[in-house]
């Protein structure tokens, strides 16, 4: 793949599909996305990993034949031993890991390079500091930062040789449960919750008791209703010293979202376009961009 200045990730999947929807999804991806490094794996919940972990070598083999770097998801909340296993286990898959729990430091070598996921609270240069030195080759940072922020930690992490990427696409990771609403909300157990969280293939919308949009929930994790969407935003983020934009898989088309942030990283399409494009595709989605100039999350400031 031709190298680019500004790369462009998918992240993990955080929700639950059907195995064939999910392979059939990264073939695609693989095939006819312009993205240079791609998440796999499971970060939300372990019950749903078995469904689909047997695909995974097929699927990664497909991306790395495209071109594409492939990078192993580590669960963002672990709390049994199974789980415990199942970190250790990544190490050992022949591709570079992307922690969102620092619990799984633990698992790597001391010569592993590694990648840090959104949800590990990198706030500040002593916290790159330190996982610069343990390894980290690239960070992505919590989506709440401001542009100021992510200034400071972009040119400090070039001066420790670490790449900085922000979340630009797809609804936002707020917080992470050892309790699923999900099941809940179905009036199950999390240990029988008959994987109900499949039945919302890009999370559950919550409103508010007077009908606001509010919230979205994703098995033990809440989200953002509306979808992040940086595109706007990437003259600015260039200039801030940002390597990477992170996109989250949703059910729309990836490949169009991934084809126009890239047209605009490429300087192809103006920002102003884009975001015609991307309303003319989904009238119906809400964006925010909020967090990026130290407003109200939920914010959006654009059309």
């Amino acid at each position: 793949m031709k190298e680019q200045n500004m790369q462009l990730t998918l992240g993990a999947n955080l929700f639950h599909w059907a195995p064939d929807k999910w392979r059939d999804f990264y073939i695609q991806i693989a095939d006819e996305a312009e993205i240079d490094r791609v998440v796999l794996g499971e970060m939300v919940c372990s019950k749903r990993l078995p469904f689909y972990e047997v695909l995974i070598p097929e699927v990664a083999e497909r991306l790395q034949r495209a071109g594409k770097e492939v990078v192993l998801a580590s669960l963002a909340l672990v709390t049994l031993p199974r789980e415990r296993k199942q970190m250790a286990g990544l190490v050992n898959a022949g591709f570079k890991v992307e922690i969102n729990d620092l619990t799984m430091l633990h698992y790597l070598d001391l010569e592993q390079d590694f990648s840090v996921g959104p949800l590990v609270n990198v706030y500040n240069t002593d916290t790159i500091n330190w996982l610069s030195s343990k390894g980290a080759t690239d960070i992505c940072l919590p989506p709440e930062l401001s542009i100021g922020a992510v200034k400071g930690l972009a040119e400090h992490g070039r001066k420790c040789g670490t790449g900085i990427e922000v979340w630009a696409y797809g609804r936002v990771p707020l917080a992470i449960s050892g309790r699923c609403t999900h099941a809940r909300l179905a009036k199950k157990s999390k240990d029988s919750c008959q994987f109900v969280c499949e039945n919302d293939e890009d999370g559950l919308a919550v409103d508010t008791l007077s009908g606001q949009k509010f919230l979205a929930v994703n098995g033990v994790q809440t989200l953002s209703e509306s979808r992040a969407n940086l595109i706007a935003d990437i003259p600015s983020l260039e200039k801030a010293g940002v390597t990477s934009l992170r996109l989250s898989p949703h059910t729309e088309d990836m490949v169009h979202v991934a084809k126009t942030f890239r047209a605009v990283c490429n300087h192809q399409i103006t920002s102003e376009e884009a975001l015609v494009e991307f309303t003319e595709k989904h009238p119906d989605h809400r964006y925010c961009n909020g967090f990026l100039f130290g407003e109200v999350g939920a914010n959006w400031s654009h059309f």
